[in-house]
């Protein structure tokens, strides 16, 4: 299977929905319901709006796996409001908000694929600090996937209802 990454838009808006969705429905059948509930993302008019809102302040890119959206990725200049708690980096980053993909497409790399293009536009925009954050609680799978993707954990830090969340960076 190819995975082609190209740049995104807000006419992809409906299909990285249909990706989040496809994530709640597949952590819910493993029972694993603390990362985003049991609802799909898309009842929320508050998806939209956020990823919306993460196109206009930085870029967004899509892995297509034989010309068929399989995974996106929002990359920001900085974590935004809601993780305005933690320190600052102190340097200039690049973050990525978004990272999802439709399960439909698990283990063919389109996520990989992504976080290697997000370090690449990083490091030639002249920025060498890339960080995400993710959900730490469950089994931690999802903390091990970053850094199995070459990012390190920094801070943790409890987010709304003390939803578990982690900090990662990755030098590039």
């Amino acid at each position: 299977m190819e995975i082609i990454i190209r740049d995104g838009g807000p006419d992809d808006i409906p299909a990285i929905l249909g990706m989040l969705d496809s994530g709640v429905e597949w952590l819910v059948a493993q029972g694993r319901t603390g990362q985003w509930g049991t609802r799909p993302l898309s009842e929320n008019p508050g998806t939209a709006e956020s990823i919306a809102r993460h196109m206009a302040e930085g870029d967004v890119f899509i892995a297509e796996a034989d010309g068929v959206p399989a995974a996106c990725l929002t990359l920001t200049h900085g974590p935004g409001a809601s993780l305005s708690h933690l320190p600052p980096p102190g340097e200039p980053e690049r973050y990525i908000n978004w990272l999802t993909s439709d399960r439909r497409f698990k283990g063919h790399g389109a996520g990989s694929a992504l976080l290697a293009h997000a370090a690449e536009v990083t490091r030639r925009s002249g920025v060498s600090l890339l960080r995400v954050d993710c959900y730490a609680g469950d089994d931690g799978k999802l903390v091990r996937y970053y850094e199995s993707n070459g990012f390190v954990r920094t801070e943790a830090y409890a987010g709304k209802d003390g939803w578990p969340g982690q900090v990662l960076a990755r030098r590039v």
